[in-house]
């Protein structure tokens, strides 16, 4: 699984990357080097993100479904049995 950017949001992400390694590293990235390491973020780490927020995602449906169905259940009327 391959994420595509917005071109506009691959060169935010490189500066920030850039800027990183400068403030954190004391080391100047070109723009190549960015590109690798974020292609290399992106194949490599993005998809426990992804897979992360697919669980998330998950979880809170199965919470939503959880919720619905008491709502539901709340909404029932008591049925009165004659006597005879």
């Amino acid at each position: 699984m391959y994420m595509k950017l917005s071109n506009e949001h691959k060169a935010q992400i490189k500066e920030n990357l850039k800027e990183y390694f400068y403030n954190e590293r004391s080391e100047e990235i070109g723009d190549l080097a960015a590109e690798n390491l974020l292609d290399f973020i992106i194949k490599e780490v993005g998809p426990y993100f992804f897979n992360h927020g697919v669980n998330e995602a998950k979880d809170m449906c199965e919470q939503k479904m959880i919720s619905l169905e008491e709502d539901i259940a709340s909404l029932e009327r008591p049925i009165k049995r004659n006597r005879s």
